[in-house]
């Protein structure tokens, strides 16, 4: 609808501005209006004063009348030499409603006055004073009627307000003209290139190219250019990175299969009596696990996303059990030289998927033993949890090394995050991701010659979706 278009108000308020404008025009010109037809009544009462006091006052009834009709008022009298002389007089119908002396009326009163005079509609009989002209004398009063008055001020009104309805539309006209030259056309050339970009943002040909020569309209222009450019070419890179990923899951694949049954006979290697191949076997082995290993994370990175969590209240304090148990007997049993410490309250409940949650902290906790091990000495991981109005925290550290720095700058990125040597660095990727997916974030709070520490934030409150 034009009226709920942008053009359309504009032309909208620009005509109520005009208009309003004109109205604020109008009350002091009506007010001008009201003086010059007092003046020139006056002025014209002096002139018939004066035919009269030529032929000495002897003038007939019939001639009195005719003087008072083309002056335009009922009585006229002047003042000349200190003396005050009713020159000019005729009956009048009613006592004398008000009195005017446009000597001393001020901008104010002569408004206030004209707008009574224009909107009472009753026929009133008023007295003005003024100055004679030619200095014909020292005051000149006359005695008029308002009907005569409040019909001429209401006819020069109308003519005002048809020639500022006139003046109001060609000017709105002109504005809307220009605005919808100047904004509106432009607005809608970069809506027009934003939709056709959208039908086919692959393609470079759609990249708006700035033509404005408002400076405000041309930097919106050079933005949504800078902002399609970059979203052309990550999605380019995306789609590369797409068809390389389907090859690396193809790969991964059958290569996961291969290295598997290199495996099985690198296991039996292990038992050979040659002693060179009792040396090599654990090295092959080991070589061959990490293959294994990479082949399979790359294949679980691979998939477009995690599930969706499954929110349930659970006890954290049997997950971390369960998770520093196993990465005890990894360890070594209860002879290793790594402490496991579980600083949770067994009363504390939190709301989170137990699956992926116990994924994130075995990947921790696995990293964090990792570290240790490399340097050969022993070391402690804890695991500490509670909770705020906001939100449950579960905090991993360890005593060992920390991290190095480039694993620091990537630590959450895939394939560059790597935190120890021979890892891949998808472990931290993964569990940042399931972490998201409970609404919360994994940071890193601290990393160096005294251990690592990382801190797990999970919301307290329900999303709109969760119900």
């Amino acid at each position: 609808m034009f009226l709920n278009s942008l053009s359309g108000r504009f032309l909208i308020l620009t005509t109520i501005f005009v208009v309003l404008t004109e109205v604020l025009i109008f009350v002091p010109s009506i007010a001008r209006y009201r003086e010059d037809y007092l003046l020139a009544r006056l002025e014209r009462a002096q002139i018939a004063s004066l035919a009269l006091l030529a032929n000495n006052g002897a003038v007939s009834d019939g001639l009195q009348k005719e003087l008072l009709a083309n002056a335009g008022v009922l009585n006229v009298v002047l003042r000349r030499d200190a003396v005050r002389q009713l020159v000019l007089s005729s009956p009048i119908p009613q006592p004398v409603y008000a009195t005017y002396d446009l000597r001393t009326e001020g901008p104010f009163n002569l408004i206030r006055d004209a707008l009574i005079d224009l909107v009472n509609p009753n026929d009133r009989i008023i007295r003005v004073i003024g100055n004679p002209v030619q200095d014909a004398g020292s005051l000149i009063e006359v005695t008029i009627e308002t009907a005569s008055l409040r019909q001429a001020m209401w006819a020069y009104g109308m003519r005002v307000l048809a020639l500022s309805a006139v003046i109001s539309v060609m000017t709105a006209f002109l504005l809307f003209l220009a605005v919808r030259r100047l904004l509106v056309v432009p607005i809608k050339r970069v809506v027009n290139h934003m939709t056709a970009y959208a039908e086919a943002p692959e393609d470079a040909r759609r990249v708006i190219e700035p033509t404005a020569s408002v400076a405000e309209l041309r930097e919106a222009e050079m933005a949504l250019q800078s902002l399609q450019k970059q979203l052309t070419s990550a999605l380019k890179q995306k789609e590369r990175l797409a068809q390389l990923g389907g090859a690396v899951a193809k790969v991964s694949h059958d290569l996961r299969n291969i290295l598997n049954t290199a495996q099985l006979f690198a296991d039996r290697m292990e038992g050979s009596n040659d002693p060179a191949v009792a040396r090599a076997a654990p090295k092959l082995v080991g070589n061959i696990s990490r293959a294994v290993n990479l082949c399979e994370s790359t294949l679980a990175f691979g998939k477009a996303e995690e599930p969706p969590p499954k929110l349930m209240r659970l006890a954290l304090r049997p997950l971390v059990d369960d998770v520093i148990e196993s990465e005890q007997v990894a360890a070594g049993g209860e002879d290793c030289p790594i402490s496991f410490i579980a600083d949770v309250s067994p009363g504390l409940n939190i709301r989170a998927d137990a699956e992926q949650l116990h994924r994130v902290l075995a990947n921790l906790v696995r990293n964090a033993r990792q570290a240790i091990e490399a340097t050969g000495q022993p070391g402690t991981i804890e695991i500490g949890a509670g909770d705020s109005e906001s939100a449950w925290w579960i905090r991993v550290g360890d005593s060992g090394p920390g991290l190095p720095p480039k694993a620091r700058e990537n630590l959450f990125t895939p394939f560059q995050g790597n935190v120890r040597k021979g890892g891949f660095g998808l472990g931290l990727a993964i569990a940042a991701e399931l972490v998201r997916g409970h609404g919360g974030r994994l940071e890193l709070v601290r990393s160096d010659e005294d251990g690592t520490e990382f801190l797990i934030r999970l919301p307290k409150t329900v999303a709109p979706s969760e119900g």
